[in-house]
């Protein structure tokens, strides 16, 4: 991007985006907390965030794109496994979709003020794994929302990649599948590297790809999770370019 185009960005992200994004953000997490307190919150989890996230990569200046959404049936749980290029996965995933899902996010951002009891309060699961207990605890909040016809989407790596290449699945996703016989959905996301990777602060105008696998369904109710890690692993990365493997 020039210079002269990054500066005056800059100034309309400063001047008109980010106080719109600011007064979405307080509103759509007020909104969340009140409608989950007034019983509908499985509606309000969903719905309002997606309308706040299209807002955010609206006035950013980022584009997105899905492919694949044959691939998922409504009114089905899944087990979406993504991978984790930087901020704006969060947005692409929220936004476009199109399946009602909660996250599965590190219990720190629950004291995130406002936004981590929205989050809280609507069904988000904060992973606690700092006692076998609070696992436990962990995992019967998981089975109580995909008992319910809800998905998860979780981020494998962890953490968003330093590099912009794609690392080691972790086992912590698959073994919800496992123990609850749900299909893995594998989901690659592409150009949100370029948006905003992990160490900058600000975004840049781009454009990001999902492009939703088919489903790895579970044989007789039971996963193999090896197997299902590296099959999983095998899509994403095939709908990467050659730079992001």
């Amino acid at each position: 991007m020039p210079n002269i185009m990054l500066f005056l960005y800059r100034i309309y992200q400063f001047l008109v985006a980010a106080p719109i994004l600011l007064a979405a953000t307080i509103i759509t997490a007020l909104a969340i907390i009140v409608l989950s307190v007034l019983g509908i919150g499985r509606w309000a989890g969903n719905t309002i965030p997606a309308y706040w996230a299209k807002l955010f990569c609206m006035l950013t200046l980022v584009k997105v794109t899905v492919t694949g959404r044959q691939n998922i049936k409504p009114g089905t749980s899944y087990v979406f496994v993504c991978n984790h290029q930087g901020a704006y996965d969060i947005f692409s995933v929220y936004g476009y979709l199109n399946h009602p899902f909660r996250w599965m996010m590190k219990a720190s951002l629950g004291r995130i003020p406002l936004v981590g009891y929205s989050c809280k309060i609507s069904g988000h699961i904060m992973v606690d794994n700092s006692s076998p207990s609070a696992t436990k605890r962990t995992m019967q909040i998981a089975e109580r929302q995909l008992r319910q016809g809800m998905s998860i989407v979780v981020f494998p790596e962890g953490a968003r990649t330093p590099d912009g290449i794609m690392h080691r699945f972790k086992r912590g996703a698959y073994l919800l599948a496992e123990e609850f016989g749900l299909p893995v959905v594998p989901i690659t996301i592409d150009g949100s590297y370029n948006v905003m990777p992990r160490f900058k602060m600000l975004p840049v105008p781009g454009q990001i790809r999902l492009t939703i696998h088919k489903p790895i369904n579970a044989v007789e109710g039971r996963h193999n999770i090896a197997e299902v890690i590296k099959e999983s692993y095998k899509a994403i990365q095939e709908a990467l370019p050659e730079q992001n493997l």
